[in-house]
């Protein structure tokens, strides 16, 4: 496996992570030099990719890819590797053979609080989530042209070491907004990670969501965390009164439970079923802050 990841970030980094005994070479980008340090700890050769071009040094690499991971998000042009592809996958890949592209559960849009799975029909309310569900028909048609399978991954709000509520409690910003019957779905990025593995392992294309099993209210994560540390948890915050941006009260705008069914009945088995176990394991391993 020669595996590339397009937009090697949180996520991205901690595929290439997973992945790292199965791959020969692994390569990824960036927009910043600055970044390559990070990408190189996690064993990637790094690459410079603004969205718009790619330099001769990409080219000669993706000739080679077998394996790719799209994680940039999309702009108001669409995908930005797919519009520069031009001639099709195979043509600047030629020997791919799986595609997995990030996207996010925020394509369902709101459905006041019911379960959704991978049928149910996408109503997305925000212009970034119109663009994800763009971009995720653009590579299922590119997938049906080159005849190599894509993996469409809707990923909930994502955690883990770095990124999580101690971190929030430890910096001060840890909130406890309540608005009555929101729910969000999470999802650790170790299976994000485990999951890309075991959709390569089995060759699979198709949308999947990487979702937790426990839809819960934002402010009783900030609490247990906060039980889990012995600190005294910040006062709740009416939402409607609670001095938010316009994206952070864009969030609270959808409220659905996502059904991770279709992922576990594939044969993967989630290593952090629940935000309490995930922080449980975070506290007591001590990489919370890594």
């Amino acid at each position: 496996m020669r595996l590339f990841v397009f937009g090697a970030g949180y996520s991205g980094r901690a595929i290439a992570g997973e992945l790292a005994g199965r791959a020969e070479w692994a390569g990824g980008t960036s927009r910043s030099a600055d970044k390559f340090a990070a990408l190189e700890r996690n064993g990637l050769d790094p690459f410079l990719f603004d969205g718009d071009r790619i330099s001769p040094e990409l080219a000669a690499a993706l000739a080679r890819v077998t394996h790719l991971v799209q994680s940039i998000a999309p702009d108001e042009e669409g995908d930005p590797l797919l519009r520069i592809s031009g001639s099709g996958l195979k043509g600047l890949m030629p020997n791919l053979q799986w595609v997995g592209y990030l996207s996010t559960v925020g394509v369902y849009g709101d459905h006041d609080g019911a379960w959704v799975d991978e049928e149910t029909a996408c109503k997305p309310v925000s212009r970034r989530s119109v663009d994800r569900l763009q971009a995720e028909t653009a590579w299922l048609e590119a997938s049906e042209k080159s005849a190599v399978p894509v993996a469409i991954l809707r990923l909930s709000g994502i955690y883990g070491p770095g990124r999580n509520a101690f971190v929030n409690i430890g910096r001060g910003r840890a909130r406890r907004l309540v608005k009555p019957g929101q729910v969000f779905n999470r999802i650790h990025v170790s299976d994000i990670a485990g999951a890309s593995a075991h959709l390569i392992a089995e060759q699979t294309g198709g949308i999947w969501n990487v979702t937790d099993d426990l839809p819960a209210p934002p402010q009783d994560v900030v609490l247990y965390a906060c039980e889990l540390m012995g600190v005294e948890p910040p006062p709740e915050i009416d939402f409607d009164t609670a001095d938010l941006s316009p994206m952070a009260r864009s969030f609270y705008g959808e409220c659905k439970r996502v059904s991770n069914r279709k992922l576990k009945e594939s044969g993967y088995q989630f290593r952090y079923r629940d935000y309490r176990s995930a922080l449980e394991a975070l506290w007591r391993d001590g990489n919370w802050a890594a």
